[in-house]
């Protein structure tokens, strides 16, 4: 198994502000506090966002880290600014160029 099919918990979170991007891609090194902690956030980049109509899908090892996150992403960033679109389990990262 790669390095990144281990990072198989995703979410899908939309936002139109740039800002809480950036904010987004920090709290998911944040919250994978053990293994690899850029997988996570890659394929979250600025141009990625766009290209997704706003959309970046974060993937993490367990399911603790996932939930890490989004509760991290609940306290922290204003609930008006972003919108959790999805949720999976089966969901590998993919390695990024």
């Amino acid at each position: 198994m790669s390095q990144h099919a281990k990072y198989h918990y995703s979410v899908t979170i939309k936002t139109d502000d740039e800002a809480v991007l950036q904010c987004l891609r920090a709290l998911s090194q944040y919250a994978q506090s053990t293994g690899n902690k850029r997988i996570p956030w890659g394929g979250t980049k600025k141009g990625d966002w766009e290209r997704d109509n706003h959309c970046v899908t974060f993937h993490f090892s367990t399911l603790g880290y996932r939930k890490r996150f989004v509760e991290e992403v609940f306290r922290l960033l204003p609930k008006s600014l972003w919108q959790k679109i999805d949720e999976k389990d089966n969901d590998p990262a993919i390695p990024q160029s």
